[in-house]
């Protein structure tokens, strides 16, 4: 892939928008390429053209499915798909690829970029800004912007109010939050040695939260439900509680036989789980989280059963 800069320099014949106090003589709002077409490069790329920016390309494996993609993802966004090698005119190309093919593709990158004042950004929750190691020793700067939410096939979340994570280059740094305002996104700092600690916190926030559904759902087929009209059911209950949690936090959330120290019940509930396999064991361990941290009565005697 490589990259041609487009600056806009100051020029007393032509209007420009405010210069960028990133990169001097650069327009407010830069180009963008996106490196990778899938879920999130998807959505950013979507929501970029929607804030007003220029999607320059979208860059994609050459031939098969990616290149498909990249080509569904340009029309939609008014770009073009380009493969690796191909000339791309941007000021910030943004990485959306696996965590595993970061360092390689900034590696290609960097054999074709040669002390240009680019930003270079990518969108792992678990790597750091060093992935970018390659891009940096040419010139660019370079942080990791991760948004923290869900990307699944066949949802398009929008990315108003949503967190995007950030550390690296103080440039890149200044140019993701710039991004993000745009987007009505909320950046904020992290530091490298806590992205693991951070990406494992978003994983308890969502896929291990599906999981908990998942179980949840499986014990309702084990009361005699289908799996489809157990979903529906039990919304109104998860809804609540989600809502409760976000306005209350989670101790005055807190209800049920834990919060009311009900050691029978939780006995009932243990012999009940026992035949549904894997469910006891989500339950127990989920019990004990809450007899750690939330508000419980007869907090010895429900430990004790757990170990029963």
């Amino acid at each position: 892939m490589a990259s041609s800069l487009r600056v806009a320099w100051r020029n007393p014949t032509r209007r420009l928008e405010p210069d960028s106090a990133i990169l001097p003589g650069m327009a407010r709002k830069p180009r963008i390429a996106i490196v990778g077409a899938g879920k999130v490069g998807g959505t950013l790329a979507v929501s970029l053209r929607r804030a007003g920016y220029s999607i320059d390309a979208i860059v994609a494996r050459p031939g098969g499915a990616s290149l498909r993609h990249a080509s569904r993802l340009a029309r939609q966004v008014g770009s073009r798909a380009v493969t690796s090698g191909a000339r791309i005119k941007a000021d910030v190309i943004w990485l959306c690829v696996p965590d595993g093919e970061i360092a390689s593709a900034a590696q290609s990158l960097a054999l074709l970029i040669h002390q240009q004042p680019i930003i270079a950004l990518h969108s792992s929750g678990l790597l750091s800004s060093d992935q970018l190691d390659a891009l940096r020793r040419t010139g660019a700067n370079v942080a990791s912007v991760h948004p923290l939410m869900s990307f699944v096939p066949g949802s398009r979340p929008s990315l108003a109010g949503v967190p995007f994570a950030m550390e690296g280059d103080a440039a890149a740094v200044r140019m993701g939050k710039c991004i993000v305002k745009d987007l009505r996104g909320e950046p904020f700092l992290i530091r490298k040695k806590d992205k693991a600690a951070y990406h494992a916190w978003a994983t308890f926030a969502s896929p291990l939260l599906t999981a908990l559904l998942a179980t949840t759902e499986r014990v309702a087929v084990a009361a005699g439900m289908q799996a489809r009209i157990a979903r529906g059911r039990m919304m109104p209950i998860v809804s609540q509680t989600v809502v409760n949690y976000a306005t209350l936090g989670a101790p005055a959330s807190f209800s049920g036989p834990f919060a009311r120290g009900d050691v029978k019940t939780i006995r009932q509930h243990l012999q009940a789980l026992r035949r549904v396999p894997a469910t006891y064991e989500v339950y127990v361990a989920s019990a004990k989280a809450a007899l750690q941290f939330l508000p419980t009565k007869n907090r010895k005697a429900m430990a004790q059963v757990l170990k029963d």
